[in-house]
């Protein structure tokens, strides 16, 4: 539980970070590298966010993670099932799709949820 909330960490600083909306990938995939990713995967599924969510996707995925990270005094490292359980969190249904599929596409290997 506690690497789930650790994720909100990564994700609500990826959404800040959107908000400026200047390179969404490059800043995506920077929050990714600071929890742990590989770079080239960072930027892989940086760009495949950008390319298939909206902005307003993206900001609804930093609010699930916001709920998540709250009362969290112990980030952790982020993992892809972090990132995979708090994308399902989010009402709009593509949302965990894009992520998961993003993950996989870009060589990330998860043991994630089926997403319906």
């Amino acid at each position: 539980m506690g690497r789930t909330r650790g994720a909100g960490a990564g994700l609500v600083m990826m959404t800040l970070a959107l908000a400026g909306c200047v390179d969404p990938s490059a800043r995506i995939a920077s929050s990714l590298e600071r929890y742990g990713f590989a770079p080239g995967q960072s930027q892989c599924v940086g760009e495949r966010l950008e390319k298939n969510l909206s902005l307003g996707q993206l900001q609804q995925l930093g609010r699930a993670a916001r709920a998540t990270r709250e009362g969290d005094t112990t980030p952790g490292r982020l993992t892809i099932g972090d990132f995979v359980r708090v994308a399902g969190q989010v009402k709009d249904p593509k949302v965990p799709f894009e992520v998961t599929k993003a993950a996989a596409g870009c060589g990330i290997v998860t043991s994630a949820p089926a997403v319906l």
